[in-house]
Order: structure tokens, then C-alpha cells, then sequence
């Protein structure tokens, strides 16, 4: 307006910076089991998703029953890497978290966060691989209300979880919240159904040489 001077745009404050904490590896199969499940329960496979796909996670399912945490996390990076394929129906968001990560080759320079000091930048993924749970386990608990999944004790937790991921040095309790959830609801989820494999191609004749 004339006669009033500009007034500087709002900076929003930036999250609470989040210090790195252990990932035991029956935690991490745990974070990843659980939403990958309900991945392949969406309607984005027609209710039939291949056995290229429902074959890894039984395999997962089952070490991870028997504490076989390497093979489950294993299972779990082949199914990362088939989520990313073009061959499949690309993922919804935000279970597209669940697919391998193929970072485009920029110069260092390009990279805001280049210049930061190590510990920096493990805070900063530490913040972003939370958010990124936190993100999927508002999706699952919603696709579980939907389909007729008893959620009522695991909602709650999704507030508690935001409370403290919004707490400085709250990653450990976030995490608390977390993986009781994730445990609740992993029992109560329908298994995916599985589709027929794939056709092998036609044997291709062999030409008689003249």
C-alpha cells in the first residue's frame, strides 16, 4: 500500500534438528515390512499384484517371523528395487518412499546441503527418513480404516508420534510411538492376494540355414 513499507515475507521456523539415533536391524525390517504390506494390498494392482512382488514379501514375512532380520531387510531391497521398474504400475504417495532411491547425478555444488558438516547432514536425513514414516503410517492406518481394520487404538499414536517428532532430540520416543503402531497393525492386515505369474514368451523357431 502506498505510504506503508514493504513487509517481509513470513520465514517459517525449521523443524527441530533431530540427532541421529541406532537402527537395530529387526527396527528397520520392522519400518519397512509393515508399509510395504499394505502396498501391495492397494488398488493400483487391480487386487491381484504379481508373484514377482507378493513372492518377496512372504519370503520377508517369513524371516522376519524367525528373526531372520537380514534375509527379511534382503527381501525387502529386491522388492524396492521391482516397486521401481517401469514395467509395474508406479506407487501412489506416499508409498513411492518404498521404492529404491535413484538420486539424479548433479554437481556437488548443486547440493544445498554440500557445505554442511557431516553431523549436519545425518540430522537432516534423520529428520527426512522420520517424516517419511511418519507419512506412511497415517497411509496405512488410513487405507486400514477403510478397509475395515480396527484402528481405533492404533490412531492416537499417529498424534503422539507428530508430538514428539516435533520435540528437539525427540527421535527416540518418535520411534517408541512408531513401532507399536507398525506392531499392531502388522497383525491385523488381510494378506495380498496373488496374481498368476507372468507368460514365458513363445519358443522362437530355429531357422534352417539354406
Amino acid at each position: 500500500m502506498p505510504g506503508r513499507p514493504n513487509k517481509p515475507p513470513d520465514i517459517e521456523a525449521p523443524p527441530p534438528s533431530l540427532v541421529p539415533i541406532p537402527e537395530p536391524p529387526e527396527k528397520k525390517a520392522l519400518r519397512r515390512i509393515v508399509p510395504t504390506h499394505v502396498a501391495l494390498l492397494l488398488e493400483t494392482w487391480k487386487g491381484v499384484p504379481s508373484p514377482e512382488l507378493t513372492g518377496p514379501l512372504g519370503k520377508a514375512e517369513a524371516a522376519f517371523a524367525a528373526g531372520d532380520y537380514a534375509t527379511a531387510l534382503t527381501s525387502l531391497d529386491l522388492l524396492a528395487v521391482r516397486f521401481a521398474e517401469p514395467r509395474w504400475p508406479s506407487l501412489p504417495e506416499p508409498f513411492r518412499l518404498l521404492r529404491v532411491a535413484i538420486p539424479t547425478p548433479v554437481p556437488p555444488h548443486w547440493d544445498p546441503d554440500h557445505a554442511l558438516a557431516a553431523a549436519e547432514k545425518d540430522a537432516k536425513k534423520a529428520r527426512k527418513v522420520a517424516d517419511g514414516q511418519l507419512t506412511l503410517a497415517r497411509a496405512c492406518v488410513a487405507w486400514a480404516s477403510g478397509h475395515g481394520v480396527d484402528t481405533s487404538d492404533l490412531a492416537p499414536r499417529l498424534d503422539a508420534a507428530a508430538a514428539r517428532l516435533s520435540e528437539p532430540n525427540g527421535l527416540a520416543p518418535f520411534y517408541d510411538e512408531v513401532d507399536l503402531l507398525w506392531t499392531g497393525l502388522r497383525g491385523r492386515l488381510p494378506a495380498p492376494k496373488v496374481g498368476k505369474a507372468p507368460a514365458a514368451p513363445p519358443p522362437t523357431a530355429d531357422v534352417e540355414e539354406a
